[in-house]
């Protein structure tokens, strides 16, 4: 047993229950959002997300990972607001996402840069890790980093790196925002490991985009979590795909590295209005899970025991495996 940090303060691992791996909150451009979507600011946009997140409780679901860092709007303020409103625990994250350059902030200033130094970005993802994000006192309690089509970018090794780097300072796992049509994956455990990252503390993200159960299986012979965890995404592959894919796996025996997820949120400015999002996606919410996919899953003959390790057992130990190589090092 070892202690999550949640918007609600830490948490026993023992406590986290029922856990979606993958999810967000508020998703957004920050400097758009501010100039352009005033109704972010609104009460009534704390309140639609506390009452989503309530449902999401009420239907079973105890803890969500919102895996928004920087490059994708992270809001701890109004992170905040939210937290007192649902009992569902909620664990934020630090890190970076890009599939190529770094943010501007990092861009002059780093090892052999302008401004030559250390990597700043590893202090920072401390930071927010031991003493809070963003002056307030909420830790983060996950890191995450990313890898697209566009490879091993620059920028995307100089992230990933710090994040493996503050993996290795303080005990707090990683998630991999990977492309599974271009084996994203492997590169990512490839070059955390060679941080001294323990590829057990890494979750490789979006690993249900994927029927390829050989790519599967060589992800998780390496010992990391695989994130089926875009249920509601249907442009590239369907539910019913997703779930054969996790039934599949489950046959071949390996139920002890898959955890799922929507990736999904309750307020974003990437439509004009929060209802288009739906409207264009459906199925693409907090309870599609609930709803449709563990129906599906029982259909495929996966039993309750199956269901319970995906969504309890295996996240638990994402977190209790990174912290016992932490205190082991």
């Amino acid at each position: 047993m070892s202690k999550v940090e949640t918007l609600r303060g830490p948490v026993d691992t023992t406590a986290l229950g029922k856990v979606l791996i993958h999810e967000h909150i508020f998703l957004m451009d920050m400097e758009y959002t501010y100039n352009y979507r005033p109704d972010f600011f609104e009460d009534q946009t704390i309140a639609d997300a506390a009452a989503r997140l309530n449902a999401l409780k009420a239907s079973g679901v105890d803890t969500i990972i919102d895996l928004t860092v920087l490059g994708l709007g992270r809001h701890v303020p109004s992170l905040a607001k939210v937290a007192p409103l649902t009992d569902l625990n909620i664990v934020i994250s630090t890190g970076a996402y890009t599939f190529d350059a770094v943010p501007g902030p990092f861009a002059f200033h780093g090892p052999g840069l302008l401004l030559d130094g250390p990597e700043p970005m590893v202090d920072l993802f401390v930071r927010d890790i031991t003493e809070g994000v963003g002056g307030t006192a909420l830790k983060a309690g996950e890191l995450k980093c990313a890898i697209d089509m566009q490879g091993l970018r620059p920028g995307v090794e100089r992230i990933m790196r710090a994040v493996a780097r503050a993996n290795v300072l303080t005990g707090v796992p990683i998630t991999v925002h990977t492309t599974p049509q271009a084996e994203t994956g492997l590169i990512a455990q490839r070059v955390l490991s060679e941080e001294g990252v323990n590829l057990e503390d890494v979750t490789i993200g979006h690993c249900g985009d994927s029927k390829d159960i050989d790519y599967l299986m060589r992800l998780a012979d390496k010992g990391s979590l695989l994130g089926m965890d875009r249920f509601g995404v249907e442009f590239a592959i369907t539910m019913e795909e997703r779930v054969a894919t996790i039934a599949e796996m489950v046959r071949r025996g390996y139920v002890g590295s898959l955890a799922l997820s929507h990736d999904c949120c309750a307020w974003s400015d990437f439509f004009p209005k929060v209802s288009d999002y739906h409207a264009a996606m459906p199925r693409h919410h907090y309870l599609h899970i609930h709803d449709d996919v563990i129906p599906a899953l029982r259909e495929a003959d996966l039993s309750e025991r199956d269901l319970d390790t995906m969504f309890i057992d295996n996240p638990r130990r994402h977190f209790e495996s990174a912290a016992r190589h932490f205190s082991e090092r």
